[in-house]
């Protein structure tokens, strides 16, 4: 029969508080939950640190696996010492046990050798330390269900054209602050968190978005919430905001001012301006108003299906602030007539 030294698999001490071991189990546990941990370990691991928590974590149950003295230092070999090899479970059949939902398959061996007898000679209709034998309703009362939380995160996301349009993962970083889920039970001193109770954590991940994205559209990535002492895990919210000092941006359309003077405006010019695209030469036609619009087709970002929106030139007449005095008496003399 294969020996269990459950002190090693919660990577505690022998002579460990009760404290210490209710930390390091909510440790493992959080790290091996099948919902959080999808690695083929995870199952077989986790089934192991609750088998250990069971007794470990219980006064009773840990007296009787101490009691076996010199004999657990004979490693993967075990033979139980006098008055423990004929425990048994009455019927003699160990049905499976679930943790949360999850089907994860009955103690091993060596703790049916020992804590057998403990269970009253009728395992299927047993609740062991919040573990439910076969489905059955217990004797004892089910432990409650950890309460549900929102765990969830929102932020917002400012991007700008040029996100867009280089269609390349953006890099997203953020302050996570959440409750810390290492403290001690007993009120002691966290170094987690350094007694605050809380927890902030520098946090950058990367995100593509769609080339259709819209202003205040929600994209979410899942996972990447605040997470609970029980290893469930929220997501991560971001909310699109369009924030470019350059370009309007409407859907896969572009707006851009072109600052002209009142010349140009009235005697027509031609500018270079720059796009994402890259610098082009446009012509302006004379007479032209502040607020009218060129368009530019196909130097817009992206399409969903393929090809490019328009960017749309907007004029904008701005009167130059250093004009001289001959400037302003000709534009006096305009003004008369």
């Amino acid at each position: 029969m294969e020996y269990k030294d459950y002190y090693d698999i919660l990577g505690v001490k022998r002579d460990a508080t009760e404290s210490e071991i209710k930390s390091a189990y909510r440790k493992l546990a959080r790290k091996y939950h099948p919902d959080v941990n999808k690695t083929r370990e995870a199952e077989s691991k986790f089934k192991d640190i609750n088998e250990a928590y069971e007794v470990l974590g219980d006064k009773q149950k840990r007296q009787r696996y101490d009691s076996l003295g010199s004999n657990w230092q004979g490693g993967q070999s075990y033979t139980p010492p006098p008055g423990f090899e004929n425990f048994g479970f009455g019927n003699g059949s160990y049905q499976n046990f679930s943790f949360n939902g999850q089907d994860l398959g009955g103690f091993s061996d060596f703790f049916s050798s020992l804590f057998g007898d403990m269970m009253g000679g009728n395992a299927q209709n047993m609740n062991f330390g919040g573990f439910d034998f076969a489905g059955q309703t217990s004797s004892r009362k089910r432990r409650p269900e950890p309460p549900a939380e929102n765990l969830d995160i929102t932020k917002t996301l400012n991007i700008t054209a040029k996100d867009l349009f280089e269609k390349k993962p953006i890099t997203v970083k953020f302050n996570n602050v959440e409750k810390c889920t290492q403290c001690p039970p007993n009120g002691g001193f966290c170094s987690a968190c350094g007694g605050t109770g809380i927890k902030s954590e520098q946090k950058s991940i990367k995100v593509k978005l769609p080339p259709d994205i819209t202003e205040g559209k929600k994209v979410r990535i899942k996972g990447e919430g605040q997470s609970d002492s029980y290893g469930r895990k929220g997501d991560l919210y971001l909310v699109v905001h369009f924030k470019d000092s350059e370009y309007e941006i409407d859907g896969s359309d572009l707006t851009k001012e072109v600052e002209i003077t009142p010349p140009e405006a009235v005697l027509g010019t031609k500018k270079e301006i720059e796009t994402l695209h890259g610098k082009i030469g446009i012509k302006i036609p004379p007479k032209t108003s502040s607020g009218q619009s060129l368009r530019l087709k196909d130097l817009g970002l992206p399409k969903s299906g393929g090809g490019f929106g328009n960017l749309n030139a907007k004029i904008k007449i701005i009167i130059p602030k250093n004009l001289s005095e001959k400037q302003i008496e000709l534009y006096k003399k305009l003004a008369e007539m």
